[in-house]
This record gives C-alpha cells, sequence and structure tokens, in this order.
C-alpha cells in the first residue's frame, strides 16, 4: 500500500473507513455501539454481475433474517467488482428493493446504499455533502428496520444529524476528507 492509500483490500478500507469517518466524525450516531458489540458482518462479494450481487444480496438478507441480532444486527455486503458507476448501482437499488419486498421482508430489513461515487440528487458531484455516503467501494448496507426504530427513539433529535453531517464535512473539506482516511491518520 502506498503511503497516503486506502488499503487495498476492500474489507480493511471498509473498516477504516467506517472507525474514521462513520464513527470518529460521528456520521451515524448508531454505529459505534454496533460495532463496539461486533455486531456488523462486513462480507465482500466476489459478484461480477447484477444477477450475481442480487443473488449474494438474498444470501446475505435471509442470513441475517435468520441470525439473533445480538450475534449480527447489520450487514456490509462490499461489491467491488459490479455497479462502480454510480447511476448502474444508482438503478440497482430498484432491484434489492423488490427482492426485499420478495422475501417477505419489507419493514423487517432495509437497504441503504455507500458507493465511492454517492450523489445527493440536486448536488454537484465534488459537494462534500456527498461525502457522508460515499464508501471505499460500492456496498449494500442491510439494516433491520426493529434496530433502527430503536435507534432513531433513543436519539435525542434524529432530524439534525443530516445537518449535522453537512457541517461536519464541510469544516473538513476535502483535503480533510482525504487526510481523514491516510495512513497514519489515527
Amino acid at each position: 500500500m502506498t503511503a497516503g492509500a486506502m488499503p487495498s483490500d476492500p474489507i480493511e478500507a471498509t473498516r477504516r473507513w467506517l472507525q474514521r469517518a462513520v464513527i470518529g466524525l460521528n456520521l451515524c450516531p448508531f454505529a459505534k455501539a454496533v460495532v463496539a458489540k461486533d455486531q456488523v458482518r462486513l462480507v465482500r462479494s466476489d459478484a461480477a454481475t447484477p444477477d450475481a450481487l442480487l443473488q449474494a444480496l438474498a444470501d446475505e438478507l435471509a442470513l441475517l433474517r435468520d441470525t439473533a441480532p445480538e450475534v449480527v444486527d447489520t450487514t456490509l455486503l462490499i461489491h467491488p467488482q459490479v455497479l462502480a458507476d454510480f447511476y448502474d448501482y444508482n438503478d440497482f437499488l430498484g432491484a434489492a428493493d423488490a427482492l426485499l419486498a420478495s422475501m417477505d421482508l419489507e419493514g423487517v430489513l432495509q437497504v441503504a446504499s455507500f458507493h465511492p461515487q454517492y450523489r445527493f440528487a440536486g448536488s454537484g458531484e465534488d459537494d462534500i455533502e456527498n461525502f457522508s455516503n460515499r464508501s471505499p467501494h460500492p456496498m449494500l448496507h442491510l439494516l433491520r428496520e426493529d434496530s433502527v426504530t430503536r435507534a432513531v427513539a433513543a436519539y435525542p433529535d434524529p432530524d439534525v444529524i443530516v445537518e449535522r453531517n453537512q457541517r461536519t464535512l464541510r469544516r473538513l473539506g476535502h483535503d480533510g476528507w482525504r487526510r481523514l482516511l491516510e495512513d497514519g491518520a489515527e
């Protein structure tokens, strides 16, 4: 790995991003607890096509459904070989939602989206606010609806999370984001 680069292993790069950005910047105030309890499953899919990724997603949804939350509360399905283009990835999310419905998991599980090129509707490509959802590799975040509901209910004012994240990222800027994820940044 070159100085300043992210780890080449997708799992390690995701762990670094999770620790330094998601938890370190408190972008998701709910992440720290499940990470501390080792309830986050990080899975690398070798899928090279959207159909293969859909099958991997089905397998992970079934595993999460059938596993006690105390063991695995959430899953990050990292898929570095497919859907590198954000617009293709974004289109795939419809298939992910249809899969949830076909597995009768609507209201039980949900899929959140993270991508290295993530772009909120109406934002510029390089707007720093997009980085709240920019992961080192394309990934699908599988969450339990009950866990999300409990976490949001316990948080004093969940509506301020997005605004706080935008302020944090604006203060940090692009250079700060890069430095945050570099080697040696602890």
